[in-house]
Protein backbone atom coordinates (compact mmCIF):
# COMPACT_ATOMS: atom_id res chain seq x y z
CA UNK A 1 0.00 0.00 0.00
CA UNK A 2 1.19 3.31 -0.46
CA UNK A 3 1.64 5.86 2.29
CA UNK A 4 2.54 9.47 1.88
CA UNK A 5 4.59 10.36 4.83
CA UNK A 6 4.09 14.46 5.87
CA UNK A 7 6.33 15.69 8.87
CA UNK A 8 7.45 19.48 9.81
CA UNK A 9 10.70 17.23 11.14
CA UNK A 10 12.73 15.31 8.43
CA UNK A 11 14.99 13.91 10.63
CA UNK A 12 11.44 11.56 11.45
CA UNK A 13 11.26 10.36 8.28
CA UNK A 14 14.20 7.49 8.32
CA UNK A 15 12.15 5.76 11.63
CA UNK A 16 9.08 5.95 9.66
CA UNK A 17 10.84 4.44 6.24
CA UNK A 18 12.23 1.64 8.56
CA UNK A 19 9.13 1.50 10.14
CA UNK A 20 6.76 0.76 7.40
CA UNK A 21 8.87 -0.18 4.69
CA UNK A 22 8.81 -3.11 2.33
CA UNK A 23 5.38 -3.97 3.58
CA UNK A 24 4.14 -0.35 2.09
CA UNK A 25 5.62 1.98 -0.11
CA UNK A 26 6.58 5.17 1.64
CA UNK A 27 6.42 8.51 0.06
CA UNK A 28 7.98 11.45 2.23
CA UNK A 29 8.60 15.05 2.35
CA UNK A 30 8.47 17.95 4.21
CA UNK A 31 5.08 20.10 4.89
CA UNK A 32 5.09 22.79 1.88
CA UNK A 33 6.80 20.27 -0.52
CA UNK A 34 4.34 19.26 -3.44
CA UNK A 35 3.15 15.79 -3.31
CA UNK A 36 0.99 13.37 -5.31
CA UNK A 37 -1.26 10.82 -3.90
CA UNK A 38 -3.90 8.54 -5.78
CA UNK A 39 -7.35 7.87 -4.02
CA UNK A 40 -5.57 4.53 -3.28
CA UNK A 41 -3.25 5.46 -1.41
CA UNK A 42 -3.12 6.83 2.60
CA UNK A 43 -1.56 10.11 3.42
CA UNK A 44 -0.13 10.19 6.91
CA UNK A 45 1.24 13.64 8.73
CA UNK A 46 2.82 14.15 11.90
CA UNK A 47 3.24 17.26 12.88
CA UNK A 48 3.03 19.88 15.88
CA UNK A 49 -0.97 21.24 15.39
CA UNK A 50 -0.27 23.80 18.44
CA UNK A 51 1.63 25.57 15.11
CA UNK A 52 -0.42 27.49 13.48
CA UNK A 53 2.17 27.58 10.57
CA UNK A 54 1.89 23.59 10.68
CA UNK A 55 -1.82 23.92 10.31
CA UNK A 56 -1.97 26.01 7.49
CA UNK A 57 0.16 24.08 5.42
CA UNK A 58 -1.21 20.94 6.29
CA UNK A 59 -4.70 23.02 5.03
CA UNK A 60 -2.83 23.92 1.74
CA UNK A 61 -1.75 19.87 1.62
CA UNK A 62 -5.10 19.02 1.90
CA UNK A 63 -7.20 20.95 -0.72
CA UNK A 64 -3.96 19.84 -3.01
CA UNK A 65 -4.70 16.12 -2.01
CA UNK A 66 -8.15 15.79 -2.34
CA UNK A 67 -7.81 12.29 -4.00
CA UNK A 68 -6.71 11.09 -1.04
CA UNK A 69 -9.39 8.96 1.31
CA UNK A 70 -7.69 7.98 4.08
CA UNK A 71 -5.57 10.73 5.99
CA UNK A 72 -4.10 9.65 9.06
CA UNK A 73 -2.75 11.82 11.60
CA UNK A 74 0.31 11.18 14.00
CA UNK A 75 -0.87 13.23 17.79
CA UNK A 76 1.58 12.49 20.16
CA UNK A 77 0.28 11.05 23.40
CA UNK A 78 1.18 14.73 24.92
CA UNK A 79 -0.51 16.46 22.56
CA UNK A 80 -3.81 14.53 23.43
CA UNK A 81 -5.69 17.83 22.90
CA UNK A 82 -4.90 18.29 19.64
CA UNK A 83 -6.96 15.07 18.80
CA UNK A 84 -9.99 17.36 18.07
CA UNK A 85 -7.69 19.68 15.56
CA UNK A 86 -6.76 16.65 13.57
CA UNK A 87 -9.84 15.84 13.07
CA UNK A 88 -11.54 19.04 12.11
CA UNK A 89 -8.61 19.54 9.60
CA UNK A 90 -10.24 16.08 7.90
CA UNK A 91 -8.73 13.02 9.54
CA UNK A 92 -10.15 9.61 8.94
CA UNK A 93 -8.24 7.99 11.57
CA UNK A 94 -5.82 9.03 14.62
CA UNK A 95 -2.64 7.21 16.28
CA UNK A 96 -1.05 8.79 19.69
CA UNK A 97 2.38 7.10 18.84
CA UNK A 98 4.36 5.32 16.42
CA UNK A 99 3.31 1.60 17.58
CA UNK A 100 -0.06 2.10 16.55
CA UNK A 101 0.86 3.19 13.24
CA UNK A 102 1.61 -0.04 11.62
CA UNK A 103 -1.46 -1.80 13.19
CA UNK A 104 -3.76 1.29 12.11
CA UNK A 105 -2.39 0.75 8.60
CA UNK A 106 -2.85 -2.88 8.29
CA UNK A 107 -6.93 -1.89 9.52
CA UNK A 108 -7.03 0.27 6.70
CA UNK A 109 -5.40 -2.15 4.16
CA UNK A 110 -7.81 -5.26 5.33
CA UNK A 111 -10.65 -2.56 4.95
CA UNK A 112 -9.45 -1.97 1.67
CA UNK A 113 -9.56 -5.90 0.45
CA UNK A 114 -12.69 -6.74 2.32
CA UNK A 115 -14.35 -3.61 0.30
CA UNK A 116 -12.89 -3.59 -3.23
CA UNK A 117 -16.02 -1.77 -4.64
CA UNK A 118 -15.41 1.28 -2.23
CA UNK A 119 -11.51 0.80 -2.03
CA UNK A 120 -11.79 1.00 1.79
CA UNK A 121 -13.06 4.58 1.35
CA UNK A 122 -14.42 6.38 4.23
CA UNK A 123 -17.79 7.62 3.73
CA UNK A 124 -18.14 11.41 3.44
CA UNK A 125 -20.91 11.57 6.15
CA UNK A 126 -18.34 9.78 8.53
CA UNK A 127 -15.23 12.61 8.00
CA UNK A 128 -18.12 15.41 7.58
CA UNK A 129 -19.74 14.36 10.91
CA UNK A 130 -16.10 13.58 12.79
CA UNK A 131 -14.97 17.16 11.73
CA UNK A 132 -18.47 18.69 13.37
CA UNK A 133 -18.31 16.79 16.44
CA UNK A 134 -14.46 17.95 16.59
CA UNK A 135 -14.96 21.81 15.66
CA UNK A 136 -18.19 22.01 17.93
CA UNK A 137 -15.46 20.67 21.05
CA UNK A 138 -12.56 22.60 20.01
CA UNK A 139 -15.15 25.65 20.63
CA UNK A 140 -15.79 24.18 23.86
CA UNK A 141 -12.33 23.87 25.28
CA UNK A 142 -11.57 27.43 23.85
CA UNK A 143 -14.56 29.37 25.50
CA UNK A 144 -16.45 30.00 22.23
CA UNK A 145 -20.03 29.62 20.98
CA UNK A 146 -20.85 26.25 19.39
CA UNK A 147 -22.10 26.45 15.80
CA UNK A 148 -25.11 24.94 15.97
CA UNK A 149 -25.73 24.34 12.41
CA UNK A 150 -22.55 22.01 12.15
CA UNK A 151 -24.65 19.71 14.26
CA UNK A 152 -27.48 20.26 11.91
CA UNK A 153 -25.52 19.41 8.94
CA UNK A 154 -23.67 16.39 10.56
CA UNK A 155 -27.32 15.30 11.93
CA UNK A 156 -28.49 15.51 8.30
CA UNK A 157 -25.74 13.58 6.78
CA UNK A 158 -26.15 10.80 9.09
CA UNK A 159 -29.97 10.16 8.25
CA UNK A 160 -29.04 10.88 4.54
CA UNK A 161 -26.28 8.12 4.53
CA UNK A 162 -28.37 5.66 6.64
CA UNK A 163 -31.28 5.69 4.44
CA UNK A 164 -29.28 5.08 1.50
CA UNK A 165 -27.32 2.08 2.58
CA UNK A 166 -28.65 1.13 5.77
CA UNK A 167 -27.55 1.24 9.80
CA UNK A 168 -25.25 -1.66 9.17
CA UNK A 169 -23.10 -0.32 6.51
CA UNK A 170 -23.04 2.67 8.93
CA UNK A 171 -22.38 1.00 12.47
CA UNK A 172 -19.75 -1.31 10.37
CA UNK A 173 -18.29 1.90 8.66
CA UNK A 174 -17.77 4.22 12.15
CA UNK A 175 -15.97 0.89 14.31
CA UNK A 176 -13.66 0.85 10.96
CA UNK A 177 -12.29 4.21 11.19
CA UNK A 178 -12.66 5.93 14.44
CA UNK A 179 -12.48 5.61 18.39
CA UNK A 180 -13.30 6.96 21.41
CA UNK A 181 -15.54 9.89 22.27
CA UNK A 182 -16.51 10.78 18.75
CA UNK A 183 -17.09 7.19 17.79
CA UNK A 184 -19.17 6.87 20.40
CA UNK A 185 -21.32 10.11 18.82
CA UNK A 186 -21.23 9.03 15.90
CA UNK A 187 -22.43 5.51 16.78
CA UNK A 188 -25.57 6.81 18.95
CA UNK A 189 -26.74 9.36 16.30
CA UNK A 190 -26.56 6.53 14.10
CA UNK A 191 -28.52 3.80 16.42
CA UNK A 192 -31.22 6.77 17.19
CA UNK A 193 -31.54 7.54 13.35
CA UNK A 194 -31.77 4.12 12.49
CA UNK A 195 -34.09 3.38 15.83
CA UNK A 196 -36.78 6.42 14.65
CA UNK A 197 -36.78 5.74 11.07
CA UNK A 198 -37.43 1.25 12.06
CA UNK A 199 -40.42 2.67 14.32
CA UNK A 200 -41.62 4.98 11.73
CA UNK A 201 -41.11 8.45 12.78
CA UNK A 202 -41.82 11.38 10.69
CA UNK A 203 -39.24 13.17 9.02
CA UNK A 204 -38.90 16.32 11.66
CA UNK A 205 -39.12 13.71 14.58
CA UNK A 206 -36.35 11.45 12.94
CA UNK A 207 -34.06 14.91 13.04
CA UNK A 208 -34.93 15.92 16.28
CA UNK A 209 -34.17 12.55 17.62
CA UNK A 210 -30.78 12.29 15.58
CA UNK A 211 -30.22 16.07 17.17
CA UNK A 212 -30.66 14.86 20.66
CA UNK A 213 -28.30 11.92 19.81
CA UNK A 214 -25.47 14.10 18.37
CA UNK A 215 -25.50 16.67 21.34
CA UNK A 216 -26.23 14.24 24.02
CA UNK A 217 -22.35 13.86 24.76
CA UNK A 218 -21.45 17.77 23.99
CA UNK A 219 -20.44 18.28 27.85
CA UNK A 220 -17.44 15.92 27.79
CA UNK A 221 -15.88 18.27 25.88
CA UNK A 222 -15.41 20.29 29.44
CA UNK A 223 -14.21 16.68 31.32
CA UNK A 224 -10.37 16.28 31.93
CA UNK A 225 -9.16 14.51 29.02
CA UNK A 226 -6.97 12.22 31.09
CA UNK A 227 -10.32 10.75 32.23
CA UNK A 228 -11.93 10.90 29.05
CA UNK A 229 -9.13 8.96 26.92
CA UNK A 230 -7.91 6.81 30.09
CA UNK A 231 -7.47 3.30 28.44
CA UNK A 232 -8.29 1.71 30.87
CA UNK A 233 -11.76 1.69 33.63
CA UNK A 234 -12.49 4.53 35.84
CA UNK A 235 -12.18 5.08 39.46
CA UNK A 236 -14.68 6.14 41.44
CA UNK A 237 -13.44 9.82 41.53
CA UNK A 238 -12.88 9.79 37.78
CA UNK A 239 -16.39 8.40 37.89
CA UNK A 240 -17.89 11.00 39.87
CA UNK A 241 -16.50 13.23 37.21
CA UNK A 242 -17.57 11.68 34.35
CA UNK A 243 -21.27 11.55 35.22
CA UNK A 244 -21.01 15.30 35.32
CA UNK A 245 -20.96 15.42 31.68
CA UNK A 246 -24.74 15.30 30.99
CA UNK A 247 -25.59 18.14 33.41
CA UNK A 248 -22.38 20.44 32.26
CA UNK A 249 -24.33 19.88 28.05
CA UNK A 250 -27.46 21.55 29.70
CA UNK A 251 -25.48 24.62 30.77
CA UNK A 252 -23.91 24.70 27.51
CA UNK A 253 -27.28 24.69 25.65
CA UNK A 254 -29.78 25.98 27.45
CA UNK A 255 -29.20 29.79 26.48
CA UNK A 256 -29.03 29.09 22.62
CA UNK A 257 -32.56 29.87 21.54
CA UNK A 258 -32.40 27.19 18.74
CA UNK A 259 -31.71 24.45 21.01
CA UNK A 260 -35.67 23.04 21.71
CA UNK A 261 -36.79 21.81 25.27
CA UNK A 262 -37.05 18.31 24.22
CA UNK A 263 -33.03 18.22 22.64
CA UNK A 264 -32.34 19.88 26.12
CA UNK A 265 -34.28 16.96 27.88
CA UNK A 266 -32.31 14.57 25.96
CA UNK A 267 -28.84 15.97 26.36
CA UNK A 268 -29.30 16.05 30.45
CA UNK A 269 -31.55 12.99 31.06
CA UNK A 270 -29.84 10.43 28.78
CA UNK A 271 -28.60 8.31 31.49
CA UNK A 272 -31.76 8.62 33.49
CA UNK A 273 -33.29 4.90 34.34
CA UNK A 274 -36.93 4.02 34.62
CA UNK A 275 -36.62 2.91 38.32
CA UNK A 276 -35.15 6.09 39.68
CA UNK A 277 -31.26 4.83 39.73
CA UNK A 278 -29.74 6.62 36.96
CA UNK A 279 -28.36 10.49 36.81
CA UNK A 280 -27.70 13.44 36.82
CA UNK A 281 -31.40 13.49 38.58
CA UNK A 282 -32.66 10.68 39.42
CA UNK A 283 -35.56 10.48 37.08
CA UNK A 284 -38.39 8.03 37.40
CA UNK A 285 -40.61 6.85 34.46
CA UNK A 286 -43.32 9.30 34.82
CA UNK A 287 -40.76 12.13 34.55
CA UNK A 288 -38.66 10.77 31.50
CA UNK A 289 -39.88 11.55 27.97
CA UNK A 290 -40.53 9.19 25.24
CA UNK A 291 -37.71 10.76 23.76
CA UNK A 292 -34.96 9.88 26.35
CA UNK A 293 -36.08 6.77 26.67
CA UNK A 294 -35.46 6.20 22.95
CA UNK A 295 -31.62 7.91 23.38
CA UNK A 296 -31.15 5.95 26.22
CA UNK A 297 -31.73 2.67 24.67
CA UNK A 298 -29.46 3.93 21.55
CA UNK A 299 -27.03 4.78 23.94
CA UNK A 300 -26.17 1.85 25.76
CA UNK A 301 -26.40 -0.36 22.79
CA UNK A 302 -23.85 1.99 21.24
CA UNK A 303 -21.55 1.68 24.51
CA UNK A 304 -21.77 -2.23 24.34
CA UNK A 305 -20.73 -2.56 20.52
CA UNK A 306 -18.22 -0.31 20.68
CA UNK A 307 -14.28 -0.52 21.11
CA UNK A 308 -12.71 0.27 24.13
CA UNK A 309 -8.98 0.19 25.16
CA UNK A 310 -10.08 -2.49 28.37
CA UNK A 311 -12.47 -4.64 26.23
CA UNK A 312 -13.23 -5.87 23.05
CA UNK A 313 -16.54 -4.96 21.07
CA UNK A 314 -19.43 -6.53 22.03
CA UNK A 315 -21.58 -8.74 19.83
CA UNK A 316 -24.99 -7.32 18.45
CA UNK A 317 -26.69 -10.41 19.54
CA UNK A 318 -25.01 -9.65 23.33
CA UNK A 319 -25.82 -6.67 23.38
CA UNK A 320 -29.23 -6.44 22.36
CA UNK A 321 -29.73 -9.31 25.10
CA UNK A 322 -28.00 -6.95 27.93
CA UNK A 323 -30.99 -4.33 26.88
CA UNK A 324 -33.56 -7.04 27.10
CA UNK A 325 -32.47 -8.19 30.73
CA UNK A 326 -32.78 -4.20 32.02
CA UNK A 327 -36.39 -4.89 31.99
CA UNK A 328 -37.15 -1.70 35.03
CA UNK A 329 -34.37 0.50 33.82
CA UNK A 330 -35.92 0.80 30.18
CA UNK A 331 -39.11 0.42 28.89
CA UNK A 332 -39.22 -2.97 27.68
CA UNK A 333 -42.30 -3.01 24.74
CA UNK A 334 -39.49 -0.18 23.17
CA UNK A 335 -36.43 -2.66 23.72
CA UNK A 336 -38.21 -4.73 21.79
CA UNK A 337 -39.51 -2.71 18.93
CA UNK A 338 -35.43 -2.10 18.75
CA UNK A 339 -34.57 -5.70 17.71
CA UNK A 340 -34.75 -5.17 14.24
CA UNK A 341 -32.49 -2.28 14.44
CA UNK A 342 -29.88 -4.43 16.83
CA UNK A 343 -29.88 -7.45 15.27
CA UNK A 344 -31.51 -6.98 11.16
CA UNK A 345 -30.72 -3.10 10.38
Amino acid sequence: MLVCYLTDEPSKIPAIRALLEPHHHVVSGVLGDKVLLGSDGVLMVDADLRVMARVEQIKETLSDLKAASEKLFVVQKHLHHMVAQAYALGATSVVRSTREIGPKLAQIEAAAKASPATGGTVRSEIVDCARAFASMFSAINHDRSIDLSEAERATARVIAGIERDGLGAWLDDVRRYHEGTFQHCLLVTGIAVGFAIEIGFTDPDIKRLGMAATLHDIGKAKIPLSILDKPDRLNPDEDAIMKRHPAIGHELLKDMPEVSGEILDGVRHHHEYLDGTGYPDGLQAGHISDLVRLLTISDIFAALIESRPYRPPMSRQDAYKILCDMDGKLELPLVKAFRNVALVA
